[in-house]
């Protein structure tokens, strides 16, 4: 069975450091997603290079086939030497996994992946070897619909050592978190910031090292298709939102005349809700066979600011979508429930904004820097425009 491996990560930085310290790089090669979390040596600029550097060559290696050998001896004989402790590296944690969940799960010096499944947390069975002088642990992975990894730095179980905790967060408490604070629905991005936000309660928000959380997840595929704005022709009205329909998975809806045109086309009425979660932001509509009705430009806006502060790996709060506003559904519907989207455009001037400032064009921006946004979440996006 053909799965959707889903990725997300959340880093807090060192206090008083603008760099993190730890670096998350994820490619994409064939049937395969590689994922991998370094821990630069310190903080700061030096931690921050060093990261950065080790997670290239071992995502780029790793991705492209070459053996962890030969990864771990091209990471030994590029990395400087520290010349106060006289070893030069970053520990690292990769996850290296394909389409069928299956794969397997490197790990150097980094705290041990969790296991959650079944609304457990486990540890993993791992198996020992020394490469070029270094003990490397692997585990093989045989994941199903889901299962997540829950990878950390050791920032996480250094969380609130010295304040609210004497000796920091331990392995055993980690694990009860997890298994009382991810929901089955959770995807990875926001099982990372559960964790990360835990550990910065704990760390008083101000952490006292890097803490970087990377999740992976095996989902089941879950399309979603949204619709904006009516085609240029209206005599495409009715192929168009057949088309629409047609595909599988939930259905969104944005703006006053593609909902005409859509309810028209299913003889269903449209109706609006009379509640203003957001003032800025117009109410939802209801049809019957469509998962979400919303206003379009101003909504559409909205989401593409949800985007960029999802996106923001030290952003926790930015994970959540407990408001009730159109734009914040639509954002959830996008970012945490699907994993495929599809993009009905159409480009037809709209005679409700003659005189306004909503341009085609910049609907058409706001889909295409969404659309963007939405493929660095790691999502399959199709943007069709007619």
């Amino acid at each position: 069975m053909s799965y959707f491996i889903d990725r997300g990560y959340t880093s807090l930085n060192k206090k008083g450091e603008e760099l993190c310290g730890d670096r998350v790089q994820c490619a994409i090669s064939g049937d395969y997603v590689t994922a991998v979390l370094c821990d630069g040596m310190g903080s700061g600029v030096k931690a921050n290079i060093l990261a950065t550097l080790s997670s290239k060559i071992l995502c780029t290696m790793l991705s492209a086939g070459v053996s962890l050998k030969d990864c771990i001896e091209t990471l030994i004989g590029s990395l400087p030497v520290c010349k106060e402790r006289g070893v030069a590296y970053a520990t690292f944690s990769v996850c290296h996994i394909n389409s069928e969940g299956k794969g397997e799960l490197l790990e150097f010096d980094n705290p041990a992946a969790i296991l959650l499944r079944g609304g457990d947390a486990l540890d993993l069975d791992r198996e020992k070897s020394v490469i070029c002088g270094k003990t490397v642990y692997t585990t093989k992975l045989d994941l199903a619909t889901d299962d997540a990894l829950v990878i950390t730095s050791d920032g996480v179980e250094h969380a609130g050592i010295g304040m609210l905790l004497n000796f920091g967060w331990e392995r055993p408490q980690i694990k009860d978190y997890l298994r009382r604070a991810i929901k089955r629905g959770m995807s990875a991005t926001a099982i990372s910031a559960s964790l990360a936000s835990e550990c910065n309660e704990l760390y008083m928000h101000e952490p006292g090292d890097d803490t970087t959380v990377l999740g992976i997840k095996v989902r089941n595929h879950a399309p979603t298709s949204v619709l904006v704005g009516p085609p240029m022709n209206k005599e495409d009205d009715a192929a168009w939102i057949s088309d629409f329909m047609a595909l599988p998975g939930k259905k969104a809806v944005c703006g006053g005349t593609s909902s005409t045109i859509v309810s028209r086309y299913l003889g269903k009425e449209v109706t609006t809700s009379f509640d203003f979660p957001d003032r800025d932001i117009p109410p939802i509509g209801y049809i019957d066979g469509i998962d979400l009705t919303t206003e379009g430009v101003i909504t559409i806006r909205r989401v593409l600011e949800l985007s960029e502060a999802y996106l923001d790996s030290g952003n926790c709060e930015a994970k959540t979508f407990d408001k009730r506003d159109g734009a914040t559904l639509l954002a959830k519907l996008l970012f945490e429930d699907s994993t495929e989207l599809n993009f009905f455009v159409g480009q037809s001037i709209n005679e409700a904004h003659k005189g306004l400032p909503i341009e085609t064009t910049m609907k058409l921006k706001l889909i295409d820097r969404l659309a963007e946004n939405l493929r660095r979440m790691g999502k399959s996006v199709n943007v069709r425009y007619n």
